[in-house]
C-alpha cells in the first residue's frame, strides 16, 4: 500500500452494519477522519465496541493495515446520528444501507441535499446500477458504486462503476483512494446489472445448484470442488491467468486444446434455476448439517480467521493485494 494521504480529510460511512465497520477500519489504517453514522445510538455504540476488538486482533496477529497503533486508527472514528454532520466537511461519502432501490433513493435524496460541490457519493450496492436511484439528483455526476466484498477489510477487490453521468475526475479518484487505502479496484466499464463479481458467483452457484439438482454430486462434494480445487488457485491467480498457464505455450494453445469441449460442455449446463423447491431444501438439510444453525457466527470467525492467515501469507509472499 502507498503512503497514506488520508491525513486530515474526511470520510463519512453511512451505516454502521458490517460492511461499513469494515470500511470505517480500512479508512481509518490510512490515516482519515472517519465518521460512522447511524440512525441509532444502539447500533454505533455496538460498531464502535466491535472495531475495538477487531483492531486488537488484527494488531495482535500482525495484520493490521497502514503505520498506525490500533488505539491511533480507533481514536480516528467517530460516531454520529445525524446526518448532515456526517457529510458535513468530507470528501468522500461510503453509503452502506440495506440493499433496497427505495431505500437507497432516499438516503442519496438526502445526501444530495447535504452535500458540496467537490464530495464523492459512494454506494455499496451490489448489484443495482447507480443511475437508478441517482438519476434526478444535483450532485449526480458525482455519484458511484464502490461495491465491496464480504468482509471488505480482509477481502480487498472493490467493483467500480460509474453512472453514464458520473464525471470521468471522480472515477478515476474513486479508483486511486482505494488503491491508496490497499484495496483492489477494477473499473466496471459500462452499468450492468450485478456487476463483474456477483454475475460470475452467480454463474458458479447457477452450476454448482444444477449439479446437485440432477444428482451428479452432493452440496458437500460441490462445495469441495471449490475449497480444494479452484479455490486454492484462484486466491493467486485468476481464470484467465490459470489458463494461460495450464498449456506449454500459453492461452492461446489452451484455447486450441479446450475451446470445442468447454463450447459443448457450457451448451449442456441447462436452464438457470429458480432456487426454490426440492433441491432448495436439500441443500439447506445438508447445510445444517455441515454448520448447524447454532453455530453460525462461529463458523463466521473460524471463516475470518483463514482469511486473515491467507492475507499473511500473501504479504509475507510480497503480494500487492
Amino acid at each position: 500500500m502507498a503512503e497514506s494521504k488520508g491525513s486530515g480529510q474526511k470520510v463519512g460511512i453511512i451505516g454502521s452494519g458490517l460492511i461499513g465497520r469494515s470500511f470505517a477500519m480500512i479508512f481509518a489504517g490510512a490515516g482519515y477522519q472517519v465518521t460512522l453514522f447511524d440512525i441509532l445510538e444502539k447500533q454505533t455504540t455496538d460498531a464502535l465496541k466491535d472495531i475495538k476488538q477487531q483492531f486488537a486482533k488484527l494488531e495482535g496477529n500482525g495484520l493490521l493495515k497502514g503505520t498506525l497503533s490500533a488505539e491511533k486508527q480507533y481514536s480516528l472514528i467517530t460516531v454520529s446520528q445525524d446526518l448532515k454532520d456526517c457529510v458535513k466537511g468530507a470528501t468522500f461519502i461510503q453509503e452502506c444501507v440495506p440493499e433496497n432501490l427505495e431505500l437507497k433513493k432516499q438516503i442519496f435524496a438526502q445526501l444530495d441535499e447535504f452535500a458540496s460541490d467537490e464530495v464523492t457519493l459512494s454506494s455499496s450496492t451490489s448489484c443495482i446500477p447507480i443511475s437508478k436511484f441517482s438519476e434526478n439528483l444535483k450532485h449526480r455526476s458525482q455519484c458511484i458504486v464502490s461495491h465491496p466484498v464480504y468482509p471488505p477489510y480482509y477481502v480487498p477487490l472493490i467493483e467500480v462503476v460509474p453512472a453514464p453521468w458520473t464525471d470521468k475526475s471522480i472515477t478515476d479518484k474513486t479508483m486511486a483512494m482505494w488503491d491508496e487505502v490497499g484495496q483492489a479496484p477494477i473499473l466496471i466499464k459500462k452499468e450492468i446489472e450485478g456487476f463483474a463479481l456477483n454475475r460470475i458467483q452467480y454463474a458458479i452457484i447457477a452450476e454448482c445448484w444444477r449439479l446437485v439438482q440432477e444428482g451428479v454430486v452432493s452440496p458437500q462434494d460441490a462445495d469441495k470442488v471449490m475449497t480444494c480445487g479452484l479455490g486454492r488457485r484462484y486466491a493467486f491467480i485468476g481464470v484467465f491467468e490459470t489458463m494461460h498457464l495450464n498449456a506449454p505455450n500459453g492461452f492461446g494453445q489452451y484455447l486450441e486444446s479446450y475451446a470445442k469441449g468447454m463450447h459443448k460442455i457450457a451448451n449442456e449446463m441447462g436452464p438457470v434455476p429458480t432456487y426454490d423447491g426440492p433441491t432448495a431444501q436439500l441443500i439447506h438439510n445438508e447445510m445444517c448439517k455441515t454448520i448447524p444453525m447454532d453455530q453460525l457466527q462461529e463458523k463466521r470467525e473460524w471463516r475470518d480467521e483463514r482469511l486473515i492467515a491467507l492475507a499473511k501469507v500473501k504479504k509475507e509472499k510480497g503480494d500487492k493485494y
